[in-house]
């Protein structure tokens, strides 16, 4: 087997992928609700390494996502370039997710491009379950890496959170949930109001609000949690 460089084509990294799969391995992520029916059984400890040999290649990740693989599409969002990708290549691939694994990796991907403010607002009203969950990955994702965007976006950001709590499909829920956790714990600033709708989501009638809160605020409350904010210093 060649050594995996940024002269590989899609067909490269495929035949690669398969090579390293297992059935043992695509059994164990059905347990955690991935979808396998198009996956080799490869995991991220072995995507991410090989992502960073492969090296960015928007091209390929064009054509890696077109083959319908999950590990090859998990490679699509790990190798594209965000500079290059158009906001209806966006849709797109949201409207081929068919798994949270790689909703969640290409939503790393959507938040670098400058529409990503855009996507989230768009995904969000979108029903259909994987791409409301790209919405508030989005969300999660750019509340940690996006360091120079002001807290005040976030903060506008937190209704749009609200007003889908309600969302009992699992995989919305956990995004809304994650998505929470991430704005409370990106500063000072953001802890005050994302704890305030933590604890009034906790109090809903809505079953799944009231989760979405308790576990937001059990997060937010934690010691652990409070000692990083203070560090931070903002």
């Amino acid at each position: 087997m060649s050594i995996p460089s940024p002269d590989w084509t899609a067909d490269d990294v495929v035949a690669h992928l398969k090579a390293l799969g297992s059935a043992e391995n695509r059994a164990g992520m059905a347990r955690f609700g991935i979808t396998t029916d198009k996956a080799f059984g490869v995991g991220h400890t072995v995507l991410n390494p090989l992502a960073r040999k492969v090296k960015t290649d928007h091209l390929r990740a064009q054509s890696l996502w077109a083959t319908g693989y999950r590990e090859a599409r998990i490679l699509a969002g790990l190798t594209g370039d965000p500079k290059k990708m158009t906001i209806d290549e966006c849709r797109r691939w949201a409207a081929d997710f068919d798994s949270w694994d790689v909703v969640d990796g290409v939503s790393a991907l959507f938040v670098e491009t400058p529409f990503w403010r855009e996507l989230i607002d768009e995904f969000a009203e979108d029903d259909r379950e994987f791409v409301r969950r790209a919405a508030f990955a989005m969300l999660a994702w750019s509340a940690v890496h996006l360091k120079k965007e002001p807290d005040t976006t976030f903060v506008a950001l937190l209704p749009l959170v609200e007003r889908h709590s309600g969302d009992a499909r699992n995989f919305v829920k956990k995004a809304v949930n994650w998505a929470l956790r991430q704005i409370g714990k990106r500063s000072m600033t953001l802890y005050r109001p994302a704890l305030a709708l933590s604890e009034k989501l906790a109090e809903s009638d809505d079953k799944t609000a009231r989760w979405i809160g308790k576990d937001a605020v059990r997060e937010l409350t934690d010691p652990k949690t409070l000692d990083r904010l203070a560090k931070k210093g903002r």
